[in-house]
C-alpha cells in the first residue's frame, strides 16, 4: 500500500510512522488465514518470442493436488493441501502445528496463446507452465480498384 504522506514530511511525522509500522504488522502474513480462506503462492513469467514461462513455487505438492485450467482469457493454476489425520501417541502429542491447509489459486490474465500446446512439468517443489503463443499472421496490404465515378463526392 501506498504511504499517504509526503515525502519531505516523512522524517518529522512519528505518528505517520506509528500507524505505518502498526499497518506493517497487520499486513503480516501471520494474518494471512484471518483475511482469506484462499491463499496464494509466488510465481516468476518470463516471456520469449514464442511463449510464455510461468514458474510457481509449490513445495510439498503433488501433481494430483495441483489443477491447471484455461477458460479464455483466464489461465488458473489451484493447489489443495489436505490435512492428513495421523495418530499420536500420549507421549507424542502435537503442542503446536505451523502448517497451512487450504486452497492456494493464482490466476492469470493471457490472450493469444495456442491452449493445445501449454505443457507442465513438477519438479523439487517447481511447477514450470510452458504456454506457447499463437502465431501471427502477416497483415495483408489490400488494394484499391480503380472504380470511376464510386469514390466520388457529388
Amino acid at each position: 500500500m501506498f504511504d499517504l504522506v509526503p515525502f519531505g514530511k516523512r522524517k518529522d511525522d512519528a505518528f505517520g510512522m506509528l500507524a505505518k509500522s502498526l499497518q506493517d504488522v497487520f499486513n503480516d502474513d501471520f494474518f494471512a488465514p484471518l483475511k482469506s480462506t484462499t491463499l496464494s503462492f509466488r510465481t516468476d513469467i518470463r516471456e520469449s518470442e514464442n511463449a510464455y514461462t510461468i514458474e510457481a513455487e509449490l513445495p510439498g505438492f503433488k501433481k494430483e493436488d495441483i489443477d491447471i485450467d484455461y477458460n479464455s482469457p483466464y489461465l488458473t493454476i489451484k493447489a489443495v493441501r489436505k490435512e492428513e489425520s495421523s495418530e499420536e501417541h500420549q507421549e507424542h502429542q502435537v503442542v503446536r502445528r505451523e502448517r497451512r491447509y487450504g486452497e492456494y489459486v493464482r490466476r492469470f490474465y493471457v490472450q493469444d496463446i495456442a491452449e493445445d500446446g501449454i505443457r507442465a512439468s513438477l519438479k523439487d517443489g517447481l511447477l514450470t507452465l510452458e504456454v506457447p503463443k499463437k502465431l501471427k499472421t502477416p497483415g495483408r496490404r489490400i488494394q484499391i480498384e480503380d472504380g470511376g465515378d464510386a469514390g466520388r463526392l457529388q
